[in-house]
Order: C-alpha cells, then structure tokens, then sequence
C-alpha cells in the first residue's frame, strides 16, 4: 500500500484521479458490537483505493471513545445538475481491524454528501462459538 506522500500526489495517475474527482465527500465511521448497543473504540480503520494498480491510503485512524470517527475527507467527482438522477461517486474500500478481525467494507463517496459507515464487531467469543462458557 502506499500512503499518500508529495512523490505519488506528483505522478501522473495521481493528477487524473483529482481531475476526475475535483470536490470533497464525506465519511462518517461508526462500530457497534450488540446491534449498535456498545460502541468500539480503537477499532483500527484504513480508507484507501486501487489508482493504477497502486493502493493508496486515504486515511489511516481508530474509533473515539464512542466507536466513531466523524469526518474524514475524500476527493469525489463533482455534482452534475443536470443528471441528478444518476449523481457520480468514487469507490473507497474500507478495511476494519479488531483483536484480529478484519472486515472489509466498500462505500461511494458522492460531492458534499455525508456518508455514515457503520461496522458491526463481532466480539471474539461469539465467534468461536464460546458463549460465556
């Protein structure tokens, strides 16, 4: 994976991507274990996208307290008004990280729309089958 650094935003597969996608969108993280009862924090999250067959890191964080990171910024294709019906977006692939689980979650990010994700953690008892026991 390759972080965005001043030598990849320099390349020409980086510019064609900006110039495709001038504006900003905007991802709100949320997990939740227990249908959305117990906030995770430290959930470990990466936001990145394949550019010419380069996987680049948007963003790299964790959960707050109250299992949410509140705004990250993403370059997206700007609104057309003239075909509102079928508005552009960009793919971002998220990936979650939790005492060795990783969920993998993809999301479009549309120009200035607020996009919340929520990821459901599984803890890892239940998911060995070991119920309290």
């Amino acid at each position: 994976m390759i972080s965005i650094n001043n030598d990849f935003k320099n390349t020409e597969e980086y510019q064609k991507f900006i110039n495709e996608n001038p504006s900003i969108g905007y991802l709100k993280i949320k997990a939740y274990s227990a249908n959305e009862a117990v906030p995770i924090s430290n959930l470990k999250i990466i936001v990145s996208k394949v550019i010419d067959s380069n996987r680049v890191i948007f963003f790299e964080g964790s959960t707050n307290e109250s299992g949410i990171i509140e705004r990250i910024e993403l370059p997206a294709p700007l609104l057309n008004p003239n075909n509102l019906d079928a508005p552009l977006s960009t793919i971002y692939d998220i990936d979650s990280f939790y005492n060795n689980i990783d969920r993998k979650y993809s999301v479009r990010i549309f120009d200035n729309v607020y996009v919340v994700q929520t990821i459901n953690v599984i803890p890892n008892n239940i998911m060995r089958g070991n119920y309290g026991n």
